[in-house]
């Protein structure tokens, strides 16, 4: 007698087998779908309302440019409302969003992992400070044999060289116990700038180590969070790369403090619910993560671009061919030991989104790369679309005021027309406001940000700085796009991250054109339809306020004031763990 096996057929996984592929599939189908049908339904509403008495060419204009723009709004909202239904009506969200999260955390750990600080032109006291006290953190763990420090240093200027040269030097000197543990490494070029500075070292070292951990400059990780990655990707060999969720640590500078603090509440929930979805074809940032080394040298070569030229974004086109070979790339929704600095003043953060924006551009001449996955060749595209939504709403803007100015008003449908614009509004900063009903919701959430009247000041404060932060930013991309397809380019320089002054001068030169934008609008306005004023103020104020703005938020003694009444405090600021505490007595003049 013939034995039929009945049993369903297996299920195709993902390489690691965490996850069901069909079920992911239909997660990626169903957040598509509802994020289309939001899209369409704001397109129809837009165009009744332009539509109303009949399709100018401003009308039709601003039309497409909602639909470049919306995108973006709609995918983050939808990911904010997946994050926080998860955090807060799931029993256990990273069984759902993470299930790799789950390894083994009393399991010894075997493998070998080195620890890369990549520099170019950087403040070398600073850097160096930074990776001893993720040593000491990762000492502190006992576990700190299977670990090596490398400095991959790209330093073109000879002073900072020399300067990088004596602190690794007195490092060795003085932890003369692990010196076999600690390397420094200076190229005499800047071939490939950071992904080729990390291929050189899979190259020349890789071969000693299973896992590598890319950090920036101004990265922090503790051994703690170090040890869970490490776990995670030994416990899952097909796992390829794990992101870190990395959050802004503690800042004296007023503006960090304020973008930051809602920063980390977007992202705790965005994030949460991006990697509902995204699965095994996840974000990497290119600092702050583990990567498996081998699968990384053998298939993430990065392409040159069409004109020969080397990539400058390299990170996201990473995860993408790790994926393509076969493993996966996972983000970890949850705060952790995990830390960057964020630019201390608005003109460092223009110049930081200008060389992301240079970088994501380069990647409409990867779309086309064969074999890469669906979800993969879409988060290129995400990223892409990130910048190219900035001239699309400048130009609404511009239209907006120009409609305003020269169409009949008379038959325009305000009321549908102001609703449609909260509603907007509110789709737009959903991540952020998740993120604060989150925090308040959780228990002794608002107390690690300083009590509740601290978090109701400081995200009052927060809104009211990222509409002016993003007006800025809109139209500063859009300026630089124009150049972008004008053949100009720009320097990919490092960052100043000290808190300093920005002068009055300097604010004005960089910011002149904002406010000439800004005023025209408020003209147009104020002489047809000063009503418009006043509902428009939070997407346009921003191009009025932008100088004074840059140069109080940058002043020293508003970050003082902001530290001492503990406004837009990270909780790591009010309990310090023990890594900054090490940092900051390492920081300390004797």
């Amino acid at each position: 007698m013939d034995i039929i096996d009945r049993s369903p057929p297996t299920l195709a996984r993902t390489p690691a087998g965490l996850q069901d592929q069909s079920a992911l599939t239909h997660r990626r189908l169903l957040v598509a779908f509802v994020c289309v049908a939001i899209w369409a339904e704001l397109q129809y509403w837009l165009g009744a309302i332009l539509g109303a008495d009949g399709w100018s060419t401003p009308d039709v204009l601003i039309f497409i440019a909602f639909a470049i723009v919306s995108p973006w709004s709609v995918l983050g909202a939808c990911n904010a409302g997946i994050g926080f239904w998860l955090l807060r009506f799931c029993d256990d969200p990273l069984a759902e969003a993470a299930p790799f999260a789950a390894a083994d955390r009393k399991t010894p750990l075997a493998a070998r992992t080195a620890v890369l600080l990549t520099l170019r032109d950087e403040d070398a006291a600073r850097a160096f400070a930074r990776l001893r006290a993720v040593k000491k953190s990762l000492d502190a763990t006992g576990e700190g044999r299977l670990f090596a420090f490398f400095i991959l240093s790209d330093t073109s200027d000879a002073r900072i060289a020399r300067d990088e040269e004596a602190h690794f030097a007195r490092w060795r000197e003085q932890d003369s116990a692990d010196a076999q543990s600690l390397h420094y490494r200076r190229r005499s070029a800047n071939i490939g700038y950071k992904a080729g500075n990390i291929r050189d070292f899979c190259g020349t070292f890789g071969d000693g180590f299973e896992f590598m951990i890319p950090l920036d400059a101004d990265s922090l990780m503790d051994g703690e969070t170090i040890l869970r990655l490490v776990r995670i990707g030994e416990a899952w060999p097909k796992i390829g790369i794990v992101q870190s969720l990395v959050v802004g640590a503690p800042s004296p500078s007023a503006f960090a403090r304020l973008f930051q603090f809602g920063m980390r509440a977007g992202m705790r929930v965005y994030t949460m619910g991006a990697a509902w979805w995204a699965g095994d074809c996840g974000p990497y940032w290119g600092h702050n993560a583990l990567v498996r080394i081998a699968p990384f040298r053998i298939h993430c070569a990065l392409p040159r671009l069409s004109d020969g030229s080397h990539i400058l974004s390299h990170d996201q086109i990473e995860a993408a061919l790790m994926r393509r070979a076969g493993y996966e790339v996972r983000v970890l929704p949850v705060e952790t030991g995990s830390y960057e600095e964020n630019p201390p003043t608005l003109a460092e953060f223009m110049r930081r989104d200008l060389r992301w924006c240079r970088g994501n551009m380069q990647y409409v001449d990867l779309l086309t790369l064969p074999g890469l996955l669906p979800t993969s060749r879409f988060q290129l595209v995400w990223a892409i679309s990130m910048f190219l939504g900035a001239p699309a709403f400048t130009a609404i803007i511009a239209l907006a005021g120009y409609e305003a100015h020269f169409a009949d008003a008379s038959a325009f449908p305000t009321a549908s027309a102001l609703a449609f614009y909260v509603v907007f509004l509110v789709l737009h900063l959903a991540p952020k406001l998740a993120g604060y009903v989150d925090a308040a919701l959780a228990p002794g959430g608002l107390a690690r940000f300083g009590g509740a009247w601290r978090f109701a000041v400081g995200t009052v404060c927060e809104i009211a700085a990222s509409l002016v932060v993003g007006a800025v930013t809109s139209f500063n991309t859009t300026g630089f796009l124009l150049g972008l397809a004008g053949g100009r380019q720009s320097a990919w320089s490092g960052q100043a991250r000290d808190v300093h002054r920005l002068s009055w001068r300097d604010a004005a030169k960089a910011l002149w054109p904002h406010l000439v934008f800004g005023q025209t609008l408020f003209w147009l306005a104020i002489t047809d339809a000063p009503a418009l004023l006043a509902w428009s103020a939070p997407l346009t104020i921003g191009y009025l306020v932008a100088i004074p703005f840059a140069v109080a938020t940058a002043h020293p003694d508003l970050g003082r004031l902001f530290v001492r009444a503990g406004l837009c405090a990270a909780p790591e600021e009010l309990d310090p763990p023990h890594i900054l505490q090490t940092l900051a007595a390492s920081s300390t003049p004797s």
